[in-house]
């Protein structure tokens, strides 16, 4: 449960990203923007397109984060062979070099990005809660926004739903 501080953050950050992009009907399009993976290549977010593609933001220091990557790997292994993809978008004020270690420690297979300067999470409405997770449809569009650890049961349903459409 969140507190009035929490919420009005919150809400704050949501209206953040409605005026970012654009109206607040239904499902609203991603920003294309660029992930910086740990290896120093770049990904544009449109280069995945007709993927379902789940953004995980994240840090190293979040228990909740760290808690939920194994369900991130199990859901990216049970759906990745169908089109889809997870891209887990390290918060600004990580260390590269925690993010690498966890990265490496828990053997994760999907993308892990670095948001160096905090552009990435700005560009989605300014995202500064862990974990936050956007899922996105095959045409670019965001259908779901979790803040926290989303139920993993209905979020692969979801997805199941999105790829069969």
């Amino acid at each position: 449960m969140l507190n009035r501080r929490q919420h009005l953050g919150w809400t704050a950050g949501l209206a953040a990203a409605c005026a970012g992009l654009g109206a607040c009907s239904g499902a609203d399009t991603a920003p294309d923007v660029r992930f910086t993976r740990l290896d120093g290549g770049v990904t544009g977010l449109s280069a995945l397109q007709g993927k379902v593609v789940l953004v995980n933001f994240w840090a190293t220091s979040c228990t909740t984060c760290v808690g939920e990557m194994p369900h991130l790997v199990s859901t990216f292994q049970k759906f990745q062979a169908q089109g889809y993809e997870t891209v887990a978008v390290a918060m600004s004020y990580d260390p590269p070099d925690f993010v690498a270690n966890f990265v490496k420690s828990r053997q994760l297979p999907f993308t892990v990005a670095l948001d160096h300067d905090g552009g990435v999470a700005k560009a989605f409405g300014d995202i500064r809660l862990t974990p936050t997770s956007l899922l996105i449809d095959k045409r670019g569009r965001i259908v779901k926004r979790y803040v926290g650890a989303p139920d993993f049961a209905a979020l692969h349903q979801l997805i199941g739903e999105l790829l069969a459409a």
